[in-house]
C-alpha cells in the first residue's frame, strides 16, 4: 500500500466518528443558533420565523432576565473563591503523612461523587425551619427561627453552600496533585537556609501551585456559571427572583413554550461562559509565566 492510499485510509477510520459528532453535537449547536433568531413557540411549532435580533432586545430588557444573569455572576464569583478558601487549607492538611489521611481525602471528596439532586433534597431537608441545623443553633444558645429557604437572602447563601460543600472535595484533590508534584528538596533547603514555614508556604508551594490554581478557578468558574440542578431542587429561583440564575430562567423560559427565546437567552449563556472562561484562564496563564 501506497504512502499517499495509506493516509487517505486512515482518514476514513474517522467518518463514523464525524458523523456521530456532527449528529449529537454540530447539528444541535448549529440549530439552537438558528432558533434564537427566530419567534419560535411551542403553540405554532411548524411555523417559525426569522425576527433577527428581536428575541435579544426582548430580554435585555427583560428585568427577570437581568436579575439572573446578576446572580449569576455572584453565585459563580462567590462559589470559586470559597471552594479555594476550603479546599487549598483542606489540601495542605492531608498531603501530610497521617495515619487517617486516605480515609479522610474519601470523605471530603465523596460529596462531588453524589447526585446534585440528591445533594439538594438533602440540604432542603436541612434547612427547613426547626431542622436539625435550627435544633443544632439553638443548643450553643442562638435562637434562629430562620426560614432559610422562604427568605431572598438566606436561600441564596444556602444555594451556595450547598454548591461549595459538593465541589470543594474536587478542590482538594486537585491541589493536592499538585502538592504532591512538589519536590521536597526544595523546602529542606529552604529549611537550611532558615526560612519559615510562611515564608515556604509564600515563596515555594503558592507559585509552584500556579497550574493547580488556574485549573480550580477555571473549572469553578465553569460549574458556577451553569448551575442549575442544585437551584432547581432548592429553590426553583424563588422566593420571587431571589435565586433565580440564568439555567432555571432558560429552563422556566422553555417549559413555558417560548422555544425561540430561551434559545436566545441560551446563546447569551454560552459566550458568556466562553468569554470568561477566556478571559480568566488567559490572565491566570499571564500569571503563572510570571511566577
Amino acid at each position: 500500500m501506497s504512502k499517499k492510499t495509506s493516509s487517505l485510509y486512515s482518514y476514513t477510520l474517522t467518518y463514523p466518528a464525524l458523523a456521530i459528532y456532527s449528529v449529537f453535537f454540530v447539528l444541535p449547536v448549529v440549530a439552537g443558533i438558528f432558533m434564537a433568531f427566530t419567534d419560535w413557540q411551542s403553540s405554532q411549532i411548524l411555523n417559525p420565523s426569522f425576527n433577527g435580533l428581536e428575541n435579544f432586545r426582548i430580554i435585555f430588557h427583560d428585568e427577570r432576565f437581568i436579575k439572573s444573569l446578576t446572580n449569576t455572576l455572584w453565585f459563580a464569583s462567590i462559589t470559586m473563591i470559597l471552594k479555594v478558601v476550603f479546599g487549598l487549607p483542606l489540601a495542605l492538611a492531608l498531603v501530610k503523612p497521617l495515619i487517617t489521611r486516605g480515609y479522610l481525602r474519601t470523605i471530603f471528596f465523596f460529596p462531588a461523587v453524589l447526585s446534585a439532586v440528591i445533594i439538594g433534597i438533602m440540604f432542603s431537608s436541612l434547612f427547613q425551619m426547626d431542622s436539625v441545623v435550627d435544633q443544632f443553633l439553638q443548643f450553643f444558645g442562638i435562637h434562629t427561627g430562620v426560614n432559610w429557604l422562604g427568605q431572598g437572602d438566606t436561600a441564596m447563601a444556602v444555594v451556595m453552600l450547598t454548591d461549595v460543600w459538593q465541589w470543594t472535595g474536587l478542590t482538594m484533590i486537585i491541589f493536592l496533585a499538585g502538592l504532591q508534584g512538589i519536590p521536597n528538596d526544595y523546602y529542606e533547603a529552604s529549611r537550611i537556609d532558615g526560612a519559615s514555614a510562611f515564608q515556604q508556604f509564600r515563596l515555594i508551594t503558592l507559585p509552584l501551585l500556579a497550574s493547580s490554581f488556574t485549573i480550580v478557578f477555571t473549572l469553578s468558574l465553569i460549574g458556577g456559571l451553569k448551575v442549575f440542578a442544585n437551584v432547581y431542587v432548592l429553590t426553583n429561583g424563588g422566593p420571587g427572583f431571589s435565586t433565580q440564575v440564568l439555567s432555571t430562567y432558560i429552563y422556566q423560559a422553555f417549559g413555558s413554550g417560548l422555544l425561540g427565546l430561551s434559545s436566545a437567552m441560551g446563546l447569551v449563556l454560552t459566550i458568556l461562559v466562553t468569554l470568561l472562561t477566556l478571559l480568566l484562564n488567559g490572565y491566570l496563564r499571564r500569571k503563572e509565566l510570571e511566577m
